[in-house]
């Protein structure tokens, strides 16, 4: 079992379901966390590298003509996703049992 993931890591993951490029990634990331994660440049970019080196991410060929890098989620990107969705799942199950249900 891996890690529990960061929620920067989590959304960037789960925003490369698609291909995207580094700032359609930072775009996405702010949008699925309703503006929650706002992720700098060097942040991203430390992030896609590790992400490239463990192999949960994939840099498609460069486009010669826009001169951006995008990239994709791997098989095994989405299998570390599916359990990072079930960890979350395990968690907020726990709580509403021992709570009782949620308060706003």
């Amino acid at each position: 079992m891996q890690q529990a993931l960061t929620e920067a890591v989590f959304y960037i993951l789960l925003s490369l379901t698609e291909p995207l490029h580094g700032y359609g990634i930072i775009q996405k990331t702010e949008e699925l966390s309703n503006g929650r994660v706002r992720l700098a440049a060097g942040t991203l970019y430390g992030a896609l590298n590790t992400l490239l080196e463990k192999k949960w991410i994939h840099a498609l060929p460069e486009d010669p003509a826009s001169r951006r890098k995008d990239y994709i989620l791997t098989e095994a990107g989405k299998t570390v996703l599916e359990e990072e969705i079930h960890r979350l799942h395990e968690l907020l199950d726990n709580g509403m049992r021992i709570l009782g249900g949620l308060s706003k």
